[in-house]
């Protein structure tokens, strides 16, 4: 069968025709789009996309044009439109959650914010510094150290108990002393 056979064929709905169509040009339309897409599915997807087009159409193809043209022509038609709706659906996501692309904060340190954060260790190890040595000790062991109060408990030799209370009552008088009591 010709091509122009086929096309004249096909015009009058036979199956037949456009399966000799679909698998003359298939590799043509295919090849088109995976150069373009870079995909294989994306390129499976649209080539479908064009054979349907085109049959769907193909009472308007005229015999004076290049069928194959014809088709590249659907084929790209069809990825730009494909290319434009992903872009206004990524642009519309960005635009519905703008309040929470405005909301992404950078978590890490300013030098600004490292300068504040030091000197408030400062005036806290001064702070520190004014109570007793024993109070001074459990408050380093604990939040310095990072110690459990079983290890304190055993730093200290002293009982659990003892280590939970001193720390509550270091933890008040400094509280007392920040705020200048």
């Amino acid at each position: 069968m010709e091509i122009e056979e086929a096309i004249k064929r096909a015009k009058m709905n036979d199956q037949k025709a456009f399966n000799y169509l679909l698998n003359i040009f298939w590799d043509d339309v295919y090849g088109f789009q995976l150069k373009r897409t870079q995909n294989e599915n994306d390129a499976e997807d649209i080539t479908i996309q064009t054979f349907s087009k085109a049959f769907d159409k193909i009472e308007s193809f005229d015999n004076q044009y290049n069928f194959k043209t014809w088709l590249i022509a659907i084929s790209k038609n069809i990825h730009i439109d494909l290319l434009r709706k992903e872009k206004n659906s990524i642009y519309q996501v960005i635009s519905k959650n703008d309040h929470e692309v405005f909301q992404v904060l950078d978590e890490s340190p300013s030098p600004e914010d490292k300068l504040i954060t030091e000197q408030h260790l400062a005036k806290l190890l001064r702070d520190i510094k004014k109570l007793k040595p024993h109070y001074q000790e459990v408050i380093n062991l604990r939040y310095f150290q990072e110690l459990s109060y079983k290890e304190i408990s055993k730093e200290l030799k002293e009982p659990m108990n003892n280590v939970k209370v001193k720390l509550l009552r270091a933890k008040k008088l400094l509280t007392e002393i920040i705020q200048g009591k």
